[in-house]
């Protein structure tokens, strides 16, 4: 049974799942489906084309659903979909995608943190087990892979991609994409090491992590340029999930990867 709040709105067309709760004050339009229990906090908005899976909460304050802040934008449905167990935390906004993108849908992927303030700009994909960080932004089409966490105050440009198990330091400018695994920060932005914490955490035994650092040490500290050192990588280093995934997420990048560290001055 489902608990709808007297004060609340929701669209006669708007399909919720069971055991689903509407706080006083919350918007629900017309073409939403949401997933069996879902909690929509009072004041929370979420306006058409929003597809949402089970057991997620969205907290007061936060739009999901309205349309692009792109000039490109005709007024062509296009959607949001959040997977499982997502919290969408106060004020958070996520935007429809864009016919122009050719995606024309914004992605959450399951058990997904987006924190107060975010913000989460039209025909992004952000993966599963992500943390999305207090007042961190992303510009359209950015993609943040599964398990990485974006730093507060962090901004990423249109188009940036953020591997997996990556983390990107509190206020960073993501202008280049950040490969997998690693840590990033400074200003412009440059690979800061390998993000072991992150990564012992998770689960990885201390070879694995020590392999992953091996390869970063060819690709940044060896004197080799990109092309040479994935190479090197993938002739040196068996094949695994880890080194694939590190070499696949390189040659696909379309802005080019962060830079080594420069020399501290002293």
């Amino acid at each position: 049974m489902n608990t709808i709040h007297p004060m609340a709105y929701v669209h006669p067309s708007a399909k919720l799942g069971d055991n689903v709760e509407v706080g006083p004050f919350a918007f629900i339009d017309a073409n939403v489906e949401i997933g069996d229990g879902c909690h929509i906090m009072n004041n929370a908005t979420i306006f058409n084309h929003v597809k949402m899976g089970k057991d997620c909460t969205v907290f007061p304050g936060a739009v999901v659903g309205a349309i692009p802040q792109d000039l490109k934008f005709e007024g062509e449905d296009s959607w949001v979909e959040i997977g499982d167990r997502v919290n969408i935390r106060e004020c958070a906004t996520i935007n429809r995608g864009t016919k122009a993108s050719g995606k024309g849908v914004t992605k959450i992927g399951n058990d997904t943190l987006i924190m107060s303030y975010v913000h989460v700009a039209h025909d992004c994909v952000i993966g599963n087990h992500c943390i999305i960080v207090s007042y961190a932004g992303m510009a359209g089409e950015t993609e943040v892979d599964d398990w990485a966490t974006m730093g507060g105050k962090s901004g990423c440009h249109q188009f940036s991609r953020i591997g997996s198990y990556s983390f990107v330091a509190f206020g960073t400018r993501v202008t280049k994409d950040v490969p997998p695994f690693a840590l990033a920060g400074r200003e412009p932005i440059v690979f800061e090491g390998v993000n072991r914490v992150g990564l012992l955490r998770h689960g990885f035994s201390e070879e694995e992590v020590n392999n992953i650092k091996a390869m970063y040490d060819a690709l940044y500290f060896q004197g080799m340029n990109v092309s040479q050192a994935l190479e090197y990588i993938e002739a040196n280093f068996p094949a695994s999930e880890h080194r694939d995934m590190l070499l696949n997420f390189i040659r696909r990048s379309k802005r080019g990867i962060m830079s080594k560290p420069r020399p501290t001055s002293r």
